[in-house]
């Protein structure tokens, strides 16, 4: 199908876009969809022209080219809409007659429908449909430019419905592991080439000063805290004189108490040893230095040339000096404490009643603006103080921040972008799982409850083997889902119901991520008001890996699978604590009801046990770990190479679990349950919008690998291109 655009006011005719060849059937289901982006010209009264051709003996590449006139002779027919037809229909859906080129007799019909991204319509095989959502498929994984788009990201939701109850949801997010699938894994994943790194840093100290990530990112958090605390300090320094001008005891006592918390907090905050040892290290890298304590001068770097002799040198330098810095901060706050307390204590004594004799005195001696006349050269040495701390501490952690820059270059950056590539799949998998959960449990006042007194839990199951590249997938994905700590929600009022002002909208830098997720107003308005007033909104995601494949037999019998048992030991940590904090905040009972006796704990105890049992391909972790997320109300989201094949064969049995679990589901029936999910349905639609064959990319001899309840039906696998 040849896709063309009429524009209404120049009359002419272009082409927009084409579909795929299919062949071997009359009735063809074409999976390229046809984009009109947002910012394409189009509008109501745009015309779209469809032309099907009968591309029969002829190569793709006429197709793609619009059909050379050698191929017109095999036209079929046309049809002509409008844009604004389309919207105006029902169900936004259209059915049009094919029409010959001269107009005389119809040709089939042609059904065009419009989606959202996002959505997957079903499709009337008596028809031919040119509609479908845009992704990356799994061919696509290793092109540079989408490496940071998620792999055949997909949300899937299956709806139980029991004529006595209400109807159940169970959602679930599939996704290609986030990787550098691009940069490829023959030096290994993050975890291996961020260890080299920092010991090739170490290795080459003689050119820069080496500090650890953890330095670094102290100094980091010290730049950014007090570039909110001094401002702060200055301001509240500001009030508490305007309080004492306006001689009152209330504005003073409560702008004191504000000003000494925040001081407080400024002065832990550059109590580090970093920061005194980092202005030492700044001294000793400048020419001529001479240290107090040993009297030892310190050259570093290449012995000066010539034409450096005439650069002064610098005076010998006090180790001591940052201490008695920072302190005289908390001495200066102590003068302002005793001289608040010295004019309280006056105020008190004032108002007590007072021989006549001695009225007089106390009235003279207590004049309104001495009060500020008092305080103003304290807080004034206080402010000088503070900005003095910050200069020097400013120079420190910016020297700390320069030699990991010196040290970085360039294999750093190259690290840094194969970590944002990871982290960016991974982020997009988060938003969008959470926008589906927000919107799933809207209506669930517990849910929202426990969304922002303490957050919700992002579980992704792994299904990467811990052998030859994937191991590699692996490292990245592991660093990726724990940079997701980093990413806060925050729910916004959409100013219009259009979908372009629904879109989620991620600000911040590198180690602080907020995704804004607006909603209609409506909707909004039926929230929490905490979370109407913008409360950072927490994600916990825990990352459990099992390898399932032939690779991980050789892994387990010949290689190392120590990568997954500390990854699963980490996280089922991480899950642990999150429990802890929940019940602490939440009541249990606000938690969803499922039929199975378990409870939290006493899954949490199983899955502890099994995250340390010496066992292959010990799958129950997975299956725990799921059960524990969505008795907590959490995200999930199942992953392997592509989220084709193996994802196929967890995300079904996960939901004959369910169904037998939850639902009743007759033992005698789930076997052919299961193999009729694998056989029809989502997933084998997933795997030939990937490949365009509806066959998982499986041979028996894999299979033979595989645990039992992970192989596919006969008839449903078999080699084709991956």
């Amino acid at each position: 199908v040849q896709v063309a655009v009429i524009d209404p006011h120049k009359q002419h005719l272009v082409s927009h876009a084409c579909t795929e060849i299919v062949e071997a059937n009359k009735d063809p289901m074409f999976l390229t969809g046809v984009t009109f982006p947002s910012e394409y010209p189009a509008s109501p009264e745009t015309l779209v022209k469809l032309t099907v051709y009968d591309a029969k003996d002829k190569s793709q590449e006429s197709v793609s080219s619009y059909f050379s006139v050698s191929v017109c002779s095999n036209l079929l027919g046309s049809a002509t809409f409008s844009v604004g037809d389309l919207l105006r229909a029902k169900d936004e859906r259209l059915t049009l007659s094919l029409r010959s080129s001269d107009g005389a007799c119809t040709a089939g019909t042609v059904v065009v429908s419009r989606l959202k991204m996002g959505e997957m319509e079903e499709v009337d095989v008596d028809h031919i449909t040119t509609d479908i959502p845009s992704q990356k498929v799994d061919c696509c994984k290793a092109q540079k430019s989408l490496e940071f788009i998620p792999i055949n990201l997909h949300t899937q939701r299956m709806r139980v419905t029991c004529p006595r109850k209400t109807d159940t949801i169970y959602d679930i997010v599939t996704v290609g592991a986030p990787a550098a699938h691009f940069q490829g894994f023959k030096c290994g994943g993050l975890q291996r080439l961020l260890s080299r790194y920092e010991a090739e840093k170490k290795s080459t100290a003689y050119q820069c000063i080496y500090y650890s990530p953890e330095h670094t990112a102290k100094a980091q958090e010290v730049l950014s805290t007090m570039s909110i605390l001094q401002p702060l300090i200055t301001n509240l320094a500001d009030q508490l004189l305007q309080a004492a001008q306006e001689h009152s005891s209330t504005g003073l006592r409560d702008a004191l108490k504000m000003l000494s918390d925040k001081t407080e907090q400024f002065v832990h905050t550059l109590k580090d040893e970093l920061v005194k040892s980092a202005l030492l290290a700044l001294h000793a890298a400048q020419p001529g230095y001479v240290s107090r304590s040993n009297q030892n001068t310190v050259v570093c770097g290449p012995l000066p040339l010539k034409h450096q002799e005439s650069i002064p040198h610098h005076k010998e330098y006090d180790e001591e000096e940052w201490d008695r810095v920072w302190a005289n901060v908390a001495k200066c706050l102590n003068g302002v404490i005793a001289m608040v307390d010295k004019l309280q204590e006056e105020e008190s004594s004032k108002q007590e009643p007072v021989p006549e004799q001695h009225q007089a005195d106390v009235i003279t001696s207590h004049n309104p603006g001495d009060w500020r006349e008092q305080l103003c050269p304290l807080v004034t040495r206080l402010k000088d103080c503070v900005m003095e701390v910050v200069e020097k501490a400013k120079k420190a952690m910016t020297f700390v921040l320069l030699q990991e820059a010196a040290c970085s270059i360039p294999q750093g950056f190259l690290l840094q972008q194969r970590r944002d590539v990871v982290f960016s799949q991974a982020l997009a998998a988060l938003a969008c799982g959470f926008i589906m959960r927000l919107y799933a449990g809207m209506q669930d006042k517990s849910f929202l409850r426990q969304l922002h007194l303490v957050g919700l839990v992002a579980q992704f199951e792994s299904l990467l083997s811990t052998y030859s590249e994937e191991i590699g997938m692996l490292e990245d994905m592991e660093f990726g889902i724990s940079d997701l700590r980093r990413v806060l929600f925050k729910i916004t009022e959409a100013k219009t119901e259009d979908i372009s002002e629904l879109q989620p909208l991620v600000c911040g830098r590198r180690d602080h991520f907020t995704v804004e997720v607006p909603l209609p107003r409506l909707v909004f308005q039926t929230l929490p008001e905490e979370i109407k007033e913008g409360k950072p909104l927490q994600v916990f995601p825990v990352l459990f890996n099992v390898g399932i494949n032939e690779q991980q037999t050789i892994a387990e019998r010949f290689g190392d699978i120590s990568l997954q048992e500390r990854i699963n030991q980490k996280n089922f940590e991480i899950l642990e604590a999150y429990y802890k904090s929940l019940s602490e905040k939440v009541p249990l009972e606000c938690l969803p009801c499922f039929q199975t006796q378990s409870d939290i704990k006493e899954l949490l105890e199983t899955l502890g046990q099994n995250v340390v049992t010496k066992k292959r391909k010990n799958v129950e972790i997975l299956w725990i770990a799921g059960m524990i997320c969505r008795r907590l109300n959490g995200i999930r989201f199942t992953s392997c190479k592509s989220a084709k094949d193996r994802t196929s064969m967890s995300v079904t049995l996960e939901q004959c679990a369910l169904l037998r679990d939850e639902h009743q589901l007759s033992k005698d029936f789930f076997i052919r349950a299961l193999d009729c999910m694998r056989r029809e349905g989502c997933r084998i639609e997933n795997v030939e919008k990937n490949i365009r064959c509806r066959k998982y990319a499986f041979n028996m001899l894999q299979l033979m690998a595989f645990p039992k309840c992970y192989r596919p039906p006969e008839g449903t696998y078999g080699k084709v291109d991956s």
